[in-house]
């Protein structure tokens, strides 16, 4: 679609045209009320909750008030829209931050501010130097000679290479003055078109929960029919004979449905209400946590995590397969020069860093040509601007990052790109100055898969073709009188090793044969018919009998951490697909070193390919019937598909190709579109799928917004992604605060000791046990073990471990601390309370109970300065440091006064005002004063309104209701609702024998 574009002319593009704002909101002011009540009542529990608000406004039929389920409902409705208008909000907030940002345009000549949600069609938008582009542009000016500009796209596709883009013909040299009468006609950009609109998300807890409450909806149906027919015919038969019922001898034609209706208000209970604010909150929660999860953010940009959608939070522990970006996610797009062979000869194997190769400075000092010839190729053969920076040192803008890196290289042995003034390049070499002019540059295009330039050295006049690419596109076109089967294995190597691969190749050219080949090139080149084919055919005509210098190996650097992650991911059943618009080598090396598939013998990689719908077909039912094949074999198998060959297979075989994403754990697509890859993402959801798409640039924005779960990288590569997904990062890290060494130790020696010594701890002497015999009733009715008594311990626990976090964290939140420091704080604070904690619950102290406890303490900090005395251990001074810190003595006194405080209180309290009798009978042991009788111990009251005497009880033990009582509350008069007869014992044991055969079910899957 074309569109007319005036320039500066506000009043026609505003009435044609949009604006220039950004928006990733889901609602607006005016819809929000009526969208959110519709993506609410889409789910089947809300209508549910809807019916019945409905039918209790019919009063013949409802057992309550109507407010008692409206006003519960209206609360619970609001709770979500306003969860969901916050969320909005903070998407709002993000939006506005980049849409009031202020940018320079010009306007009859003047440049002034304005904010970049203002910008207007037409608008001439003045940039300068690493500013951000805000909005699409079109170049008419720029401030270099030849009208170039570069620019980088990593808010767009997550590149970080510079893009060049050249000044219309139309335009140069143009009057600023006559830009006003300037029509222009341009297309509708691709990634404002491909942009989707965000949809609301269902995760699969919702799910299941409105098909349970469809399975109990019709569990009710059933139910209200059978008592509503059983309740009609009592009505007929029964209760009109029976005065007082007062039923009218005739009708309404509705009467029938009054008495189901009524039991349908009645089981209506059966469904609460209140599950949707508590799973709503609860996910709040869950949301909040990710924010303030410390160890998520990216220590290199301090930006931390945030979750935009507070409603998914549980899909995050049930994604099956992860789909993901690879330039700036998996890897960091800077490339490393680590290895090369220059005429056979290879450097760097030895120690990985071919800069260092003593053999390679040896032969630059030397002056060896082939290697000086490898270097110029290395410096110039490029598009790179070198830039002097204010302390004059060397910049270089590169369109490509392998070009930087060859570019660095070079000049860090001594081939230094020092300026490009026009056509004019300036080289520093072992401090002399040589010079070139730029005849020609051939542009890489992914078809030929190599560059060349065509130079004249300054000084000799001589007309070099300097030359580099890939292997296939390089040494076909090597001189025949040439040997490249060294250049071969060499290619081979260094691909084994993961690194990406250049050959470098240079020839002389005749003066007749440049000036007849340029001519051809000129008219190839302002061709309007087939201008691209013609141009490639025409550089082919001149990059031939090449002399092949070297090979370059270069890293792509992954992200930290990468391939461990995926690793560990794989192992725990997720899937992983790379969809990437790079090209299928890069990708699948890429994929090799991340882990995403094993490498020969284990690892079998196969490619779907095809320009035609036959060739695709056939390539597509091969790769399946190999995976069929292998599904039963311990192999790990990916296909490999193109953009191309995936667009023909979604189109005509799109069963086949679902079928083979179900058989498939890993999948390379290569040169997708972000269409393409929103429909890879819909196709596995299709297939009931959980799906997690991660991305880090604009064009992973509509894959992003399609899976279950959306998460963007924030960063230097734009924020694009990260406003339109549901989480965003700055990277993923995650660590437990405690070492390894530490938590055994403390499950395995700290805590096991006072346990096992607590063996010899009696509550009460044997001559007050047989004094007073019923005092084991306390043991008989499960007072002292039981659900309840574990629920205590878990609480005072929960509040110890909260207490020891909240004054650890904060006592050193303002010093300089590491985190191993850090740690043995608050181990420190856990083995100080676990001290007075199991002092307080000893009843008879003894020696070995002395030892325990408080030998135990000893030893930690024995053990902790020794360790602290080994260099290698990890924690290396730190127990020295923090004992000769006062703030460490304070921080203990305070864990131990704010956990254990409460916890006294509330025992005095209880020995005090309500003792149980083996509270009674411990006091008297202590004073030493007799009892001589306790009155009479009964069992607690049971739920069921029969009366029981306690000499039934103790008389038939098997009919006897279990009592649970928790340590915290070891009153007598404690109550609770019996399961029913059996013991705690036989509880527990059943929950053991569950846990144990599920344990084997895991195993032996």
């Amino acid at each position: 679609m074309k569109r007319y574009v005036y320039i500066n002319d506000d009043e026609a593009s505003q009435d044609l045209y949009c604006d220039n704002r950004l928006s990733n909101r889901k609602y607006t002011l005016l819809n929000f009320l009526p969208k959110n009540l519709w993506e609410q009542f889409s789910r089947f529990m809300n209508q549910y909750f809807l019916l019945i608000a409905c039918l209790q406004l019919w009063s013949l039929i409802t057992p309550v008030n109507p407010a008692s389920t409206w006003g519960p409902l209206i609360f619970i409705f609001a709770v979500s829209a306003s969860k969901e208008a916050w969320d909005d909000y903070n998407r709002y907030l993000s939006d506005k931050k980049a849409n009031e940002k202020e940018v320079w345009v010009v306007k009859k000549g003047v440049k002034k501010h304005i904010q970049a949600q203002d910008i207007q069609v037409g608008n001439i938008v003045w940039l300068r130097e690493n500013d951000e582009a805000p909005c699409d542009l079109v170049l008419i000016g720029t401030s270099d000679p030849q009208g170039v500009c570069y620019v980088e796209t990593a808010a767009l596709d997550g590149e970080i290479d510079l893009k060049t883009r050249v000044i219309p013909a139309t335009c140069m040299g143009i009057d600023l003055e006559l830009l006003h009468k300037i029509k222009a006609i341009c297309n509708e950009t691709k990634l404002g078109m491909s942009r989707g609109i965000p949809e609301p998300k269902l995760t699969a807890m919702d799910a299941m929960i409105d098909k349970l409450t469809g399975a109990i909806f019709v569990f009710q149906i059933v139910v209200v029919m059978v008592l509503g027919i059983a309740g009609n015919v009592w009505k007929d038969t029964e209760a009109r004979k029976q005065w007082y019922v007062m039923y009218p001898k005739e009708g309404p034609w509705y009467e029938l449905l009054v008495i189901p209706l009524r039991f349908e208000l009645l089981c209506s209970i059966m469904i609460p209400i209140s599950i949707k604010v508590s799973l709503d909150l609860v996910k709040s929660l869950y949301a909040k946590f990710i924010d303030w999860d410390n160890e998520m953010i990216d220590n290199a940009t301090g930006t931390p995590s945030h979750a935009t959608n507070t409603a998914i939070s549980e899909d995050l522990g049930q994604v099956e397969y992860i789909l993901t970006d690879k330039t700036g996610t998996l890897t960091e797009n800077r490339m490393i020069f680590r290895r090369c062979c220059i005429s056979g000869v290879f450097y760097g194997n030895e120690n990985g860093d071919a800069l260092k190769d003593g053999q390679l400075l040896n032969a630059i000092a030397s002056g060896s040509t082939d290697v000086i010839r490898f270097l110029t190729v290395m410096a110039v053969c490029n598009t790179v601007i070198p830039v002097q920076s204010k302390t004059g040192s060397i910049l270089y803008k590169a369109q490509s990052q392998d070009e930087d890196a060859l570019v660095h290289a070079a000049a860090k042995l001594h081939m230094v790109f020092v300026k490009k003034n026009a056509n004019i390049l300036e080289i520093r070499f072992n401090g002399s100055i040589i010079q070139y002019e730029v005849l020609e540059t051939l542009e890489f295009t992914s078809d030929r898969k190599r560059m060349s330039v065509v130079l004249k050295d300054c000084q000799s006049g001589k007309i070099i073709l300097l030359s580099k690419g890939a292997d296939e596109a390089i040494l076909p076109y090597a001189s025949a009188a040439q040997q490249t089967r060294i250049f071969v294995e060499a290619v081979e190597q260094y691909s084994q090793l993961g690194l990406r691969t250049l050959c470098l190749a240079w020839r002389e050219l005749e003066e007749d044969e440049y000036q007849e080949w340029s001519l051809t090139f000129k008219e190839a080149s302002s061709t309007l018919v087939d201008r691209e084919w013609r141009i490639a055919e025409t550089c082919q005509r001149l990059e031939r009998d090449l002399e092949v210098l070297g090979v370059t190996a270069i890293e792509d650097r992954l992200q930290d951490g990468v391939p461990e992650t995926i690793e560990t991911l794989r192992k725990a059943g997720i899937n992983f697909w790379m969809l990437t618009g790079d090209k299928q080598n890069t990708a699948i090396q890429i994929a090799l070193s991340c882990n995403f598939i094993s490498p020969e013998p284990k690892g079998q990689l196969l490619l779907i390919d095809g320009k035609t719908e036959d060739e695709v077909c056939t390539s597509l039912e091969r790769v399946l019937l190999t995976m069929r094949i292998t599904t039963s074999e311990p192999k790990d198998v990916a296909f490999v598909v193109d953009g191309w060959a995936l667009e023909i297979a979604l189109k005509h075989y799109r069963k086949a190709f679902t079928e083979l994403a179900i058989l498939s754990r890993t999948a390379i697509c290569c040169r997708v579109t972000p269409s393409q890859k929103a429909q890879l993402v819909e196709l596995l959801k299709s297939c009931d799928y959980r799906t997690l798409a991660i991305g880090d640039g604009g064009n992973d924005v509509r894959m992003i917004q399609q899976a279950d779960i959306g998460v963007g990288i924030s960063g230097r590569e734009g924020l694009q992604a990260a406003r339109a997904a549901d989480y965003s990062i700055g990277s993923v890290s995650g660590t437990s605060l405690f070492n390894s060494v530490s938590l055994m130790a403390y499950n395995v020696f700290y805590t096991s000791i006072p346990a096992l010594v607590s063996v010899l701890d009696k509550d009460l002497s044997e001559g007050t046990v047989i004094q007073h015999p019923q005092i084991l009733f306390y043991c008989q009715a499960g007072r002292l073990l039981n659900p309840s008594t574990f629920a205590g311990w878990f609480g005072r626990s929960l509040f110890h471990a909260i207490v020891v976090f909240v004054i650890s964290i904060h006592s050193y939140a303002y010093e300089k601390s590491e985190m191993e420091e850090l740690s043995m704080v608050a181990l420190s604070g856990c083995i100080w309370l676990q001290a007075f904690v199991v002092a307080m619950e000893t009843n008879s102290f003894t020696v070995f109970q002395h030892l325990a406890i408080w030998g135990n303490l000893f030893v930690f900090y024995i053990i902790n300065w020794i360790l602290s005395a080994i260099p290698s251990s990890g924690m290396y001074t730190i127990m020295f440091r923090l004992c000769a810190q006062p703030s460490y003595w304070i921080t203990m006194f305070l864990i131990v006064a704010a956990g254990m405080g409460p916890v006294l209180a509330l025992k005095y309290f209880r020995y005090t005002y309500r003792p149980s009798k083996i509270n009674i009978l411990q006091q008297a042991e202590r004073l030493g004063g007799p009892i001589l009788s306790l009155g009479t111990i009964e069992p607690q009251p049971r739920s069921i309104e029969k009366e029981v005497s306690p000499l039934s009880i103790i008389t038939q033990p098997k009919n006897r209701n279990p009592v649970y009582e928790p340590l915290l509350s070891d009153s007598p008069n404690s109550t609770r609702r019996s399961f029913g007869p059996g013991t705690p014992f036989d509880f527990f044991q059943s929950q053991s024998r569950l846990s144990s055969v599920y344990s084997r079910n895991c195993k032996d899957n």
